[in-house]
């Protein structure tokens, strides 16, 4: 059976774990909301940039040095600082809707579904807030999910970090938690990942699975036998979106300020 066609998961207690970024989704999700949020004029174009600059640092060099990942962490959280807890949970579900849904990999979502119609739970586990982890959560009736979690205070956002953020080894952590408090067993649980930087979690469990992955882990993966699901109609079109992706908001930022600028008296 050719690798990208999804494979039904065997019956039996355990779990299947799915990344979100690329992953479940085409692009970073929380990219995806900050665009939606400047498009509400909740979040100013230079923040954007900002923003989209740390996510493409960290996406293309996957790198794990400290700098890199408090580059992501700082980008991630300056949008949110100030703002209630319960606003952006609303904005989460309407900029979803809007502008996010269409973006699950239609590939990806059949095996999810296998999983569920298998009666296995489904968790998400993602860098990504867990707020907006829980929205996907909810939309496509996936079983709980794990996200980077944001410090807050009497309802507010901080725009400090509450724990670390959800990425690499941290993930692997979380899982091997949440699969004993649950009582799985990770020997017959399954992972889904597009990135190399997951394999700490995708080594966790007795069934990984590389999902759009990136050249790293579609090496891995071939090495030690994996699955390989590719979803992608163009390799190239995916190789070039991230910083397609950066100079869209550069673009939109000029676009954006010419007619702010065209609108002032």
């Amino acid at each position: 059976m050719p690798h990208d066609v999804p494979r039904p998961p065997a019956a039996g207690a355990g779990a299947a774990f799915f990344d979100v970024d690329n992953t479940l989704m085409r692009g970073a999700s929380i990219y995806h909301f900050a665009r939606g949020l400047a498009a509400r004029d909740l979040f100013t174009t230079r923040d954007l940039l900002r923003f989209a600059w740390g996510q493409t640092l960290f996406r293309v060099t996957g790198s794990e040095q400290p700098e890199h990942i408090d580059a992501a962490r700082e980008a991630a959280l300056a949008f949110v600082a100030g703002h209630g807890v319960a606003d952006l949970v609303d904005l989460c579900e309407e900029i979803y809707d809007d502008s996010m849904a269409d973006r699950i990999w239609e590939g990806t979502r059949r095996l999810v579904q296998h999983h569920l119609d298998a009666g296995q739970a489904v968790w998400l586990v993602t860098a990504t807030p867990v707020e907006l982890a829980q929205i996907i959560r909810k939309r496509l009736g996936l079983t709980g999910a794990l996200g980077t979690r944001a410090e807050t205070i009497d309802g507010v956002y901080t725009g400090r970090l509450n724990g670390d953020l959800l990425h690499g080894p941290a993930k692997a952590k979380a899982v091997d938690a949440l699969a004993r408090e649950k009582g799985w067993d990770l020997a017959v649980c399954s992972a889904y990942s597009d990135s190399s930087n997951d394999l700490p979690l995708l080594s966790l469990v007795g069934k990984p699975h590389a999902v759009n992955p990136d050249g790293d882990l579609r090496r891995y993966a071939r090495t030690h036998a994996w699955p390989v699901h590719d979803f992608r109609r163009h390799r190239q079109t995916l190789k070039t979106a991230i910083p397609v992706t950066l100079a869209g908001a550069a673009a939109g930022a000029v676009a954006i300020r010419a007619l702010r600028r065209r609108g002032t008296p």
